[in-house]
């Protein structure tokens, strides 16, 4: 459930973000025309998160690194172009068509913005049931809420946000949202590089060296993006003890003092949320994070080139471990586990195609992958798909499961 919390937070937040000083922005300057074009954007850009997240997971049309380039140059250049005509005359005029074109710039922004975004996060529930759970499965149940509420958690910032960023000037917003813009923009170029070097489209040591720090302090972006949105709900929040409208009689006092118990109460939920998302990718993160530590590995008979293990050291149906170590030093692990109401026995390696060899461990009589967190269905381990272990070749003779050494070298280099 904290891992999905986390992820759900840490893809969502920012962009929420964003999107809620965005509608401000547009709505305060542009008026209702502008939020239209702007919310007919952002829609557009679901339909499509929506469609992209089915083509991932059921098709092999999609090739996501050359998406993402797609998705971050037309953000940049939609950015750039926002940002030479917001500061021109046309900001001047809303109406008519000139009145039409930043907020269609704007609604560019929002496509893209919602189109990275939210696929992934569209897929994880997809992901949950490859994992071999049903969606009525209490681990399934879990993992979605722990989603849910960080894509609630997200939702809520960008409400909160946006009614804060009305109750100020057209101007301070401006600037809010462009600099948070280009905080963004400078994560998405840092990106395009990252791309261009793995497809050697460049080759540069220094760009290596910056692009290897963003991407390793990737949360950076995000607590800028959240230290300069929080700078506006944070003075309303203080103003709010010390108003002191003029006003005529009782009722219109009444008006005021309602009005800014408003604002104190969308400042309070903007920097409650910020700061949940700040706890949630730092102490909730660092907690649900933490080394687990692996079973020990088990001694097993070595007969020649084949490992042999007694049915009596692996009938109990918990999870064993076992190694064999190659002639370059490398121990290729594979875990052994009796399925449960049944003479059979899971056997695979102690790694998958997904998540590497971060291994599996046992937890309240489950199998779980150390890096996803995802429950195996203990019935399908030693068959291929999802995060199940990788298949490795064995046969079972007069009481031994016996695994030949060939089968585990040949997965060496996943252990290296």
């Amino acid at each position: 459930m904290l891992k999905y919390l986390i992820t759900g937070t840490e893809t969502l937040i920012a962009s929420a973000v964003m999107l809620g000083i965005l509608f401000a922005y547009i709505r305060s300057v542009y008026g209702g025309r502008g939020r239209k074009i702007l919310t007919a954007g952002a829609l557009l850009g679901l339909a499509a998160a929506i469609v992209m997240a089915y083509l991932k997971n059921k098709t092999k049309l999609i090739n996501t690194s050359t998406w993402n380039l797609r998705i971050f140059s037309v953000a940049i250049a939609a950015l750039l172009l926002f940002l030479v005509l917001d500061l021109g005359w046309l900001r001047k005029r809303r109406d008519g068509r000139a009145g039409a074109i930043v907020p269609g710039v704007a609604a560019v922004l929002a496509f893209t913005i919602l189109f990275y975004a939210l696929p992934d996060v569209l897929a994880y529930p997809y992901n949950f049931v490859l994992g071999g759970e049903t969606v009525f499965s209490t681990g399934f149940i879990y993992r979605l809420l722990g989603l849910l509420l960080g894509v609630g958690l997200s939702v809520l910032a960008a409400l909160a946000v946006e009614q804060v960023c009305r109750r100020v000037s057209p101007g301070a917003v401006g600037i809010l949202l462009k600099l948070t813009l280009t905080v963004n923009a400078m994560q998405q170029l840092s990106k395009i590089l990252s791309i261009l070097l793995a497809r050697r489209v460049i080759t540069s040591r220094p760009l290596f060296r910056v692009v290897r720090f963003t991407s390793n302090h990737a949360d950076l972006f995000i607590y800028a993006i959240l230290l300069l949105a929080v700078t506006v709900p944070a003075a309303l929040w203080l103003r709010s003890f010390r108003v002191n409208e003029p006003y005529e009689n009782p009722a219109q006092h009444r008006k005021i003092r309602a009005k800014w118990r408003s604002i104190r109460r969308w400042s309070s939920s903007a920097i409650l949320s910020f700061a949940a998302a700040v706890l949630i990718l730092t102490a909730v993160n660092a907690y649900a994070n933490r080394p687990v530590s692996l079973s020990a590995i088990e001694d097993c008979e070595v007969r020649g080139t084949e490992l042999y293990i007694p049915f009596e050291q692996v009938d109990d149906g918990h999870l064993h471990r076992f190694a064999y170590t190659t002639d370059n030093h490398v121990a290729v692990r594979f875990i052994v586990i009796k399925k449960p109401n049944s003479s059979a026995y899971g056997v695979g390696l102690d790694a998958c195609d997904i998540c590497g060899e971060t291994g599996y461990y046992e937890r309240s009589g489950q199998v779980v992958c150390n890096r996803c967190d995802v429950v195996m269905n203990i019935n399908t381990i030693g068959f291929k798909g999802g995060c199940n272990p990788k298949v490795i070749d064995y046969s079972i003779e007069n009481g031994y499961i016996i695994v030949p050494a060939y089968t585990l070298i040949e997965h060496e280099a996943d252990f290296k």
